[in-house]
C-alpha cells in the first residue's frame, strides 16, 4: 500500500531545492571550464551522471534532522551513487583520447558567435534545467516519512535490472568495438540480440526504479513527470532516434531493425 501520510518536512524541503541547485550550478560550472580549458564540451557527459550523485548527496545530507525514513534515504543514496558513478566513469573512459564528440563538433560549427558562449546557452543550460527536473524523484524520496513499503522493493528490483542492462550493454558494445576486424558492421549477440538499445532501456529502467522507491510515500507520486521526460527523451528524443540516425546507413543495420526489438527487449524476430 501507498502511504499518504501528511507530516511532509516542507519548509526543509523548500531549502534542499536551493541547495541542490547550486550544487548542479557548482558542477556545471566547474565542467564548463575544464571543457573550455580542454577545448571540448562533451566533458559534460561525463558530469550527467555525477550531477544526480551531487543532488542526491545534498538531498541525503538536507534530509538527515528531518523525520524522513531512513530505510528509503538509504536506498535512494546508493541506486543514484552506483548509477552516476558508474556512468560517469563508462563516459569519461570511452572519450579518454581526449577529442571532441563529433556531435557536439557538428553542433558547435554551427554557432553565430563565439563557440564556448554558445554551448553555455545550448548544452548546459538546458541539460541543468533537464538535471534538476528529473532528480526532484530523488529530492523528494529523501524526505518521504512513511516506511519502505511493496512499491520500493518492486522499485528496487526494476532499478537492479536497468543498472544490469546498461552495465552489460555497455560493456558488450565496448568489447565489439575493441575488435579492428568488426568495424563497421552491427552488434546482434548479447543483450544487442533482445534490444538494439540495451543501454537506454537500462537507464529508463533505472529512473522507473527510483521514481517507484520514491512514489511508495507521498508526495513521491506528484514527481511522476520527472521520470517520464527522462524515459522519453532516451526513447523518443536524444537516446534511441539520434543513435539510430547515426546508423542508418551502416550494412546490416535496417535487417537488425527488422528483426530487433527497438527497446524494450523482445525475442527476436524470425525472418520473413
Amino acid at each position: 500500500m501507498l502511504d499518504f501520510s501528511l507530516d511532509f518536512p516542507f519548509s526543509v524541503f523548500a531549502w534542499n531545492l536551493l541547495y541542490s541547485a547550486l550544487g548542479v550550478l557548482g558542477l556545471l560550472a566547474l565542467t564548463y571550464l575544464v571543457a573550455v580549458l580542454q577545448k571540448r564540451h562533451s566533458v559534460i557527459d561525463t558530469a550527467w551522471g555525477l550531477g544526480f550523485v551531487v543532488v542526491a548527496v545534498i538531498s541525503f545530507l538536507s534530509s538527515t534532522a528531518t523525520t524522513a525514513d531512513g530505510g528509503r534515504r538509504l536506498l535512494l543514496l546508493a541506486a543514484v551513487v552506483l548509477w552516476g558513478l558508474r556512468l560517469a566513469g563508462f563516459i569519461g573512459w570511452r572519450a579518454r583520447d581526449g577529442k571532441e564528440d563529433p556531435r557536439y563538433a557538428a553542433m558547435l560549427s554551427k554557432a553565430p558567435g563565439n563557440q564556448n558562449v554558445y554551448a553555455l546557452r545550448r548544452v548546459y543550460l538546458p541539460q541543468g534545467i533537464v538535471l534538476f527536473f528529473v532528480s526532484l524523484t530523488v529530492q523528494v524520496g529523501m524526505f518521504a516519512t512513511g516506511p519502505l513499503g511493496f512499491f520500493a522493493w518492486l522499485g528496487g528490483l526494476i532499478w537492479l535490472i536497468g543498472l544490469s542492462f546498461e552495465t552489460i550493454g555497455d560493456w558488450q558494445l565496448a568489447r565489439f568495438k575493441a575488435d579492428p576486424s568488426r568495424r563497421g558492421t552491427v552488434l546482434k549477440s548479447g543483450l544487442w540480440r533482445y534490444t538494439r538499445h540495451p543501454n537506454y532501456f537500462g537507464d529508463a529502467a533505472v529512473w522507473l526504479g527510483l521514481f517507484l522507491i520514491s512514489a511508495d510515500s507521498w508526495p513521491g507520486l506528484l514527481t511522476v513527470l520527472s521520470p517520464t521526460l527522462m524515459i522519453w527523451a532516451l526513447a523518443a528524443r536524444t537516446g534511441k532516434p539520434l543513435t539510430e540516425a547515426r546508423m542508418d546507413g551502416r550494412p546490416g543495420y535496417r535487417e537488425y531493425i527488422a528483426q530487433t526489438s527497438g527497446f524494450f527487449p523482445l525475442p527476436p524476430r524470425k525472418d520473413s
